[in-house]
């Protein structure tokens, strides 16, 4: 059986930003591939009774810390966008739509939104920042309105996200390597290990 590992976020959470700037190399380290899952993070709270770690003043206040660390243990850009927590909900319908609509360019997408939101510190729940950094990555700001507008891709990210929560999911980011998640950008060592023992009980048989 092919290694996969699914990789569930929400570009709104600054953990799934560090996850996803590690998570190509260590599934091309192992063999894997790693298949993106958008959902939507406030959806998952509301049917988890779940909550932002932000919004108790000390456990945010070390969060951001310990994203701080991690960030400069990977070696990546991090910073917090100004109006954090952002609304995500028109950024994951577009970037769900551009899946179900343009495959293809979903992943450059993807980069484009990242980066915005935790490199360029850019409040992309502002229509104005959003489309500006949507015509400098070569993206049409109209098209990308319409995709999250559209009923079908509505209902894509609910469903989405009510399968993440039927599998588990109670946060982001959340990984799963068969039927075992692992949850948090911390995690991602277990996830590495994983793939490993996978591989060698595939080597075994």
């Amino acid at each position: 059986m092919h290694k996969t590992v699914d990789f569930f976020f929400d570009l709104g959470s600054p953990a799934s930003y560090l996850a996803w700037t590690q998570l190509p190399g260590l599934c091309a380290r192992q063999g894997a591939t790693l298949r993106y899952q958008p959902m939507l993070l406030g959806g998952v709270f509301q049917a988890t009774g779940n909550a932002s770690p932000a919004m108790i003043p000390a456990k945010g206040r070390y969060m951001f810390t310990d994203l701080a660390r991690f960030a400069e243990r990977y070696g990546v850009p991090f910073g917090l966008p100004p109006g954090f927590p952002v609304n995500t909900l028109t950024l994951m319908r577009g970037l769900t739509g551009t899946r179900l609509r343009s495959p293809e360019r979903f992943e450059a997408l993807l980069a484009v939104l990242f980066n915005g939101l935790w490199v360029a510190r850019r409040n992309l729940s502002d229509s104005t920042v959003l489309d500006e950094t949507l015509s400098q990555a070569g993206f049409d700001p109209q098209a990308f309105h319409a995709l999250a507008a559209d009923g079908e891709v509505k209902a894509a990210l609910k469903q989405a996200t009510d399968q993440a929560v039927q599998r588990g999911v109670f946060g982001a980011p959340a990984c799963f390597v068969g039927d075992a998640m692992f949850f948090g950008q911390d995690r991602l060592d277990f996830v590495e290990a994983a793939l490993r023992q996978g591989a060698d009980s595939m080597a075994a048989d």
